[in-house]
């Protein structure tokens, strides 16, 4: 059974035995980013935009640049829901359509632990291909 999370705190959350650590609080501030704790004090804020393009998803609409699959056009995606998924990850779904990946309690505590690090070299990645954060504009189509 899956429970969809808006805008409240979800405590107690589950990670793997193997875990270092276990995810205490989980809090949906969408559409904006969402807010993770875990039980050795760590507190991530991590925006709608770095999880979209951090998606574990393999469909994520990935642009494969010179062999290397870039997410971009992103900067202004927003979360829509979060859901929790057995007793291991959140799906959360964004407004640009994409709803496949499932967030695991691990794979939030790498993303908020190695989050400047994900940035910067999702950046650099940008301009080594010449593409932005910023969605394209859409030229109007004249009949």
């Amino acid at each position: 059974m899956s429970i969809v999370i808006r805008r409240v705190l979800y405590r107690g959350i589950q990670a793997s035995s193997e875990s270092p650590t276990r995810m205490t609080r989980f809090k949906l501030d969408a559409p904006r980013r969402v807010e993770v704790e875990f039980s050795d004090g760590s507190l991530f804020s991590l925006s709608a935009e770095f999880l979209r393009v951090h998606s574990p998803a393999a469909d994520s609409k990935i642009r494969t640049v010179g062999g290397e699959k870039v997410i971009y056009g992103r900067r202004h995606v927003g979360i829509m829901s979060a859901e929790l998924v057995g007793n291991y990850g959140i799906r959360i779904s964004f407004d640009d359509l994409h709803r496949t990946g499932i967030y695991t309690w691990d794979y939030f505590y790498h993303l908020g632990t190695n989050k400047f690090t994900l940035m910067r070299n999702y950046i650099k990645t940008l301009k080594r291909h010449g593409l932005s954060r910023d969605p394209r504009v859409r030229k109007d189509i004249k009949t």
